[in-house]
């Protein structure tokens, strides 16, 4: 089973581009919106990184989510794209001191913190302009993730987070600086998780810390959990919006929230990340010694996924509808890594045949490069084309 593309349109375009299908992007909001108001303090943001093409930004926009950024580059993509600066969350590890300014000129909802040295740089900034920056503490839990390892970020050997023997310290610091007001803890495990038995752990240690600070006679007024939920790389026709229902029954089932506070997440992945292909035009199919390679004319400076995390995107022959052959897809770059998949069944190829890479909705056009000094890109949505 294909997916279904308007391949007249894309006869007459410029390849490689990706193509967004806004009316797969607007059920999945609706159904992360309906799903997380069966709550009532459920708080979802979008993770910018995951995609920052400004028309995806201003769909997501339109539906309500808040932003969660993690760059001052993120930050402005989001207030172009009409984000409510209340509904901006500044995440990440290093945080320069002009994006710091940013946010606290802006007056963003909060930021996520991540050691002494930045609360204290955050303190100081924030007093140099007569404000109080509102923060949460991003404790790192110890807590692993069934996913890959270059995108598990919740275990102690990670560069993110607080450890857990040092947040007495880092409360002491809140309790100390004047121009910091401590709203939330924050978390995340990692990216691309479909156990839910990961989220569970999560829970568990989110609990223990809570009561840990119960005894100190602090409770903030949020939890932030992060994302993490993964989508089927091997279904995209079939399963093209996760289950987002498993996704927050598993957080209202085992965390224990204390009464008035809210429980945040940042969703980006599983937001965008079906409703996205990379489309490709095949340059040459060229036969080698013991098998057929499909030469496309995009390549992994357009989609780098394959290339770093060895990950999977199903790819069709949207153009033919001959007998299935086995192909190595390859892109034009100098670097034998630019593999998309070996082996691979596919309607037989010919050169000008239109390939779709599927569910490349998130970390796709978003972590594209000028490497040999090739072009950007471009983004379309549904709506432009059809």
């Amino acid at each position: 089973m294909k997916g279904t593309f308007p391949i007249d349109k894309f006869r007459e375009m410029e390849t490689p581009f990706y193509f967004y299908d806004t009316k797969v992007l607007r059920d999945t909001l609706n159904c992360v919106n309906n799903e997380a108001k069966k709550y009532g303090n459920y708080i979802v943001h979008y993770a910018v990184k995951a995609n920052a093409n400004p028309k995806v930004l201003s769909i997501i926009r339109e539906n309500y989510l808040g932003a969660d950024c993690v760059s001052g580059g993120e930050i402005r993509a989001a207030i172009k794209a009409g984000f409510p600066a209340s509904k901006i969350v500044f995440a990440g590890v290093g945080k320069a001191d002009w994006e710091i300014n940013l946010g606290l000129d802006y007056g963003i909802f909060c930021f996520n913190v991540e050691s002494i040295p930045e609360l204290e740089v955050i303190n100081e900034l924030a007093g140099a302009k007569g404000k109080i920056a509102s923060i949460a503490l991003r404790v790192n839990p110890n807590v692993g993730a069934h996913t890959h390892a270059n995108i598990t970020t919740g275990l102690k050997e990670n560069k993110f987070g607080i450890n857990l023997e040092d947040l007495d310290n880092v409360l002491d610091a809140v309790n100390s600086l004047p121009n910091v007001k401590l709203l939330g803890l924050h978390f995340h495990i990692g990216s691309q998780i479909l156990d839910m038995g990961d989220f569970v752990g999560l829970c568990n240690r989110v609990n223990e810390i809570q009561e840990r600070m119960y005894q100190r006679r602090i409770i903030v007024e949020h939890i932030n959990v992060g994302g993490g939920l993964g989508i089927d790389y091997q279904h995209p026709n079939r399963q093209s919006i996760p289950d987002f229902a498993a996704y927050f029954a598993t957080f209202h089932k085992h965390l224990k929230l204390r009464p008035s506070q809210t429980l945040h997440f940042e969703l980006g992945r599983s937001i965008v990340g079906q409703c996205g292909s990379l489309i490709s035009k095949v340059l040459y199919v060229k036969q080698g010694a013991n098998k057929q390679f499909a030469i496309l004319d995009g390549g992994m400076t357009d989609l780098i996924r394959p290339a770093l995390y060895q990950a999977y995107h199903k790819i069709e022959n949207i153009t033919s509808e001959e007998p299935m052959e086995k192909y190595d897809v390859v892109g034009p770059i100098c670097e034998s890594s630019d593999v998309f998949g070996k082996a691979l069944d596919i309607n037989k190829v010919k050169r000008g045949d239109l390939f779709a890479l599927r569910s490349a909705g998130a970390y796709g056009e978003i972590m594209a490069s000028g490497y040999n000094c090739r072009a950007l890109p471009q983004g379309y949505t549904s709506d432009e084309l059809i």
